[in-house]
């Protein structure tokens, strides 16, 4: 067994089923989501305004239901039904999508599923942070977002291999999503009746030390800002075909981003625990800088494809730990409200930054907007490294 794996045993039980939950709900979530396209404009004679509207209204539910479910998770005896059902809700819009009679259908169960993706976010990362001690916070953040990464690579090979091998239309591929759907909400229901009851503490209660001014906030600017200056992964899959890749790759190197994603969220954590998260932030966003440098000035399909698998290394260092400073930030009765704001706040910061980037690769050119876009992230990292300390010893921004 190696030491990660005994690392991750350590965690709390409850972390750890809330890994296998993110597992099932996004290997669901990926077996349709690739398949959208094909199913709204070829079977059902949608357009390409009807795929916009299904993003577009799935971004604007899920950042509206996190504001709300944030603020009701602030009372920890809602989360766990919180979480149930907003896995409950995705579990059961996603495989309806399969058996829509018009475009607009899919777009409303577009919608709804997200909707069950903002209801379920900031309840569950508040529990993960009250089973977890501040020292294993940024591993237990890390391991779930691994989790949620492994996922999301069986989920496209698995569709693939129905599609491909079993011979079944796009339609009945996201019916049979209901099949993990199910095991994720059976899981979380299971897994949440064991947490202790409202009101009792599963770690110390003076863990939160981060001041809700001041450098707490200046860390949690630079998060957004992150999230408006980098660059949408659309972007990046064109700039790939750009260079010569071929549509019949760009799949496959989905997959393998995620399993390098994968594969770097933990030691991402571990680095969090070990030196705070705003140094472990910082130094994914000086390596994303690096990574646009290297797409920007990329001539091959072949070295571009090699600077996008180093662009997973960035998830590794930037989700967990940006999840850990937001449990930390403030006080406990208050933590609810806190991952609502996140999880909005990067949702909703990230459209005008991809708008803005689109419209300079397409009236410039693919290497200003990398450049630019690289730019922004080595000024957030020099100003985190820059910027005071704001903390005492017991945890680090």
């Amino acid at each position: 067994m190696s030491s990660t794996d005994r690392s991750a045993r350590s965690l709390p039980p409850v972390v750890r089923h809330l890994g296998i939950v993110s597992f099932f709900n996004d290997l669901a979530s990926e077996m349709v989501y690739p398949l959208l396209p094909a199913l709204v404009t070829a079977r059902l004679g949608g357009t390409a305004v009807a795929l916009g509207a299904l993003d577009g209204i799935a971004e604007a539910a899920s950042a509206a239901a996190k504001l709300f479910s944030g603020r009701l998770a602030d009372h920890p005896g809602r989360r766990r039904g919180l979480v149930v059902i907003g896995y409950g809700v995705a579990g059961i819009a996603r495989p309806v999508m399969g058996l829509a009679g018009a475009a607009w259908h899919v777009v409303g169960l577009r919608g709804a599923d997200r909707l069950g993706k903002g209801l379920r976010n900031p309840p569950r990362d508040a529990v993960i942070a009250d089973a977890t001690v501040v020292a294993q916070r940024g591993r237990a953040f890390g391991f779930h977002r691994a989790m949620d990464h492994a996922g999301a690579v069986a989920g496209p090979l698995v569709a693939w291999a129905l599609i491909a091998g079993a011979s079944m239309e796009p339609a009945d591929v996201i019916v049979w999503s209901v099949i993990p759907g199910i095991v994720a909400v059976g899981v979380v229901t299971w897994a949440l009746t064991h947490l202790r009851p409202a009101g009792e503490s599963t770690v110390d209660q003076t863990d939160e030390v981060v001041p809700p001014s001041g450098g707490g906030r200046l860390v949690f600017g630079l998060i957004l800002a992150f999230a408006f200056a980098r660059m949408p992964e659309t972007l990046l899959l064109l700039r790939l075909q750009d260079l010569g890749v071929s549509v019949a790759l760009v799949p496959v190197l989905w997959s393998l981003l995620h399993v390098v994603r994968s594969s770097a969220s933990y030691p991402g954590g571990w680095l969090s625990d070990r030196i705070g998260p705003r140094s472990t932030m910082a130094l994914g966003w000086l390596l994303y800088a690096l990574v646009s440098a290297g797409l920007a000035w990329s001539s091959t399909a072949l070295t571009a494809a090699a600077w996008f698998m180093v662009f997973g290394l960035v998830a590794g260092a930037t989700e967990g730990p940006e999840r850990s400073f937001v449990s930390a930030a403030g006080a406990r009765s208050r933590r609810g409200s806190r991952f609502g704001l996140y999880h909005a706040g990067v949702g909703l910061a990230a459209l005008p930054g991809s708008l803005a980037l689109g419209v300079v690769y397409e009236m410039a050119e693919a290497s200003v907007a990398l450049v630019a876009s690289g730019a922004l992230a080595l000024v957030l990292a020099l100003t985190a490294w820059g910027a005071p300390p704001s903390l005492g010893r017991r945890y680090r921004t």
